[in-house]
């Protein structure tokens, strides 16, 4: 059976410490600024000759400026010891190419719909967007490309708030900074009763994204 582990642990992790743990299922992901497609292409080929991810779960998504790695265990969902043993090689390639990773590139949206009837809707919005359930409340792109969809139940009418928003979730040594820059751009904090899990900020406007930690 698999080790299962929090987004906190392995964040804590010796040997992790290009990684950082967000949402979307659970993942742990790394950005290696790479300066070119061919240096990128040459990351995604060391990954892939690591013999330990033929036999797990490894997403790349390849830009000129960088490539993105995101690692996690399918069954039971989630992370595991053994994305920290792979994270560590995938580290350990991205240095042999002379490859630096910037954790501040990490991160994860979320689209979140409140509803008094969470049944009642969700289906809806899964077969529009061709999503996968997750649990009773999560949609994830099966792709893994594409921001997840939550549903938070509401107890009653909320007409004077929105009924959607975003989350975005960066790693937990980024929020701080992240905060001050929504706040310098003109937002303002709505609530901070959860904090440091998340914040709930608006715009000048009154448009609302929660900004959040995973684990």
């Amino acid at each position: 059976m698999t080790d299962q582990i929090t987004g906190q642990q392995f964040d804590e992790s010796a040997g992790a410490e290009d990684w950082r743990a967000v949402w979307g299922g659970g993942r742990a992901c790394a950005y290696f600024r790479t300066g070119s497609f061919g240096a990128g292409a040459a990351l995604i080929q060391a990954i892939n000759e690591l013999p330990s991810v033929a036999s797990h779960h490894v997403d790349v998504d390849l830009r000129p400026e960088g490539v993105i790695v995101r690692v996690f265990t399918r069954e039971p969902g989630g992370l595991s010891n053994k994305d920290v043993e792979i994270a560590r090689e995938i580290s350990a390639a991205a240095r042999g190419l002379g490859l630096t990773a910037d954790p501040s590139a990490v991160l994860h949206v979320q689209v979140a719909i409140d509803a008094l009837d969470i049944p009642g809707v969700r289906p809806f919005w899964q077969a529009v967007l061709g999503f996968e359930e997750v649990d009773d409340a999560d949609l994830l792109d099966p792709h893994r490309s594409q921001p997840s969809f939550w549903f938070q139940q509401m107890d009653a009418e909320r007409p004077e708030r929105n009924r959607i928003h975003i989350d975005v979730y960066v790693p937990r040594d980024q929020a701080e900074a992240r905060l001050a820059a929504a706040l310098a751009a003109g937002g303002h904090v709505v609530s901070d009763e959860h904090a440091p899990l998340w914040w709930t900020l608006a715009d000048a406007e009154g448009n609302e994204v929660d900004l959040a930690i995973w684990g």
